[in-house]
């Protein structure tokens, strides 16, 4: 198979982009992503047909960012979209006259990562995005493992605080409410609050009061020596990194890759994830270690894997 394109679809745009068979993206369009379920599906393929016109393309991928069931055809749940078993791939396809298929949005860039970025060279790696949320993908015997029923991988709501902190999903206590971006700033905003005396750089960044602190504020701030902002990284990077050890208790993998924008800090987050995952792996001063190796290719992975998960079919 030739020339695939992959179809990543987040909170304000869809991106679509033609790859080839080494990965690399030759065009891409972008269009705003539209505020009803109908119109995400006529934006995934206006922004399919945009792209497609000066190519000749054989299939393509749509990452989702949702439960897919295990045909890759239906988006069982979305929670950023009104898509409750949705036959995506059905409606597309009518409309674009090209095999589809449709995955989740986190596997499509742990395939990505795996097939192009960090994972080349590995068999078993498990991939973890710190993003907004938290989100994963398995692969496993150099395959993407998705389950029975095609949901596997969201380790984001495993509970790992029994009765802990509310999550969006209406469970308690989810990795995702201690690792992730949303966690990263709400310790930030307790510390500042706590002992604003070590937040002078991280509150001046804001408007200066702890309900001010963003994301990229703290990511600011900590490569400046704020010690709050240093401390919030150092929290998250616990929580992850004992998250891990879990993840590797289960699967055993030789690589771990972490991805999604809370990654983009590079050693200031990856070095104190690897310092908790050494802390917290079961049998850790007899066993092989894992690999926990930063993310390669960016906001791209989940196009350039939904394309490729395309390409195998």
């Amino acid at each position: 198979m030739g020339l695939t394109i992959g179809v990543d679809i987040g909170g304000t745009k869809i991106a679509a982009g033609v790859v080839d068979e080494e990965g690399t993206i030759l065009e891409t369009y972008k269009v705003p992503t539209p505020p009803t379920a109908d119109g995400v599906t006529e934006a995934i393929c206006a922004a399919v047909s945009e792209v497609s016109s000066n190519h000749t393309i054989d299939a393509v991928g749509i990452g989702a960012a949702g439960y897919v069931d295990d045909k890759r055809a239906t988006v069982l749940f979305a929670p950023n979209i009104n898509w409750r078993h949705e036959p995506l791939k059905d409606k597309v396809e009518q409309r674009i006259g090209l095999p589809v298929v449709v995955e989740n949005d986190a596997n499509c860039a742990a395939w990505g990562e795996y097939r192009f970025g960090a994972g080349q060279g590995h068999d078993d790696v498990i991939c973890i995005t710190l993003g907004t949320g938290l989100g994963g993908g398995i692969i496993i015997g150099n395959k993407l493992r998705r389950g029975r029923f095609g949901v596997a991988a969201e380790f984001g709501h495993i509970r790992v605080v029994p009765d802990g902190l509310l999550c969006g999903c209406g469970s308690q206590g989810c990795w995702e409410q201690y690792a992730s971006g949303r966690a990263l700033v709400r310790y930030a905003k307790q510390r500042a609050n706590a002992t604003p005396e070590n937040a002078v750089a991280l509150l001046a960044l804001g408007d200066g009061t702890p309900e001010g602190i963003e994301g990229k504020h703290i990511s600011e701030a900590a490569r400046a020596g704020d010690l709050v902002a240093i401390d919030a990284f150092r929290e998250l990077a616990r929580w992850a990194g004992a998250g891990l050890a879990d993840l590797a208790s289960l699967f055993d993998p030789s690589a771990f890759i972490v991805g999604g924008g809370v990654s983009d800090e590079g050693d200031l987050v990856l070095d104190p994830i690897r310092k908790s995952f050494k802390r917290w792996l079961v049998g850790g001063a007899w066993r092989p270690h894992a690999q926990v190796l930063a993310a390669q290719l960016g906001g791209k992975a989940g196009l350039v894997g939904a394309a490729d998960l395309a390409r195998q079919g």
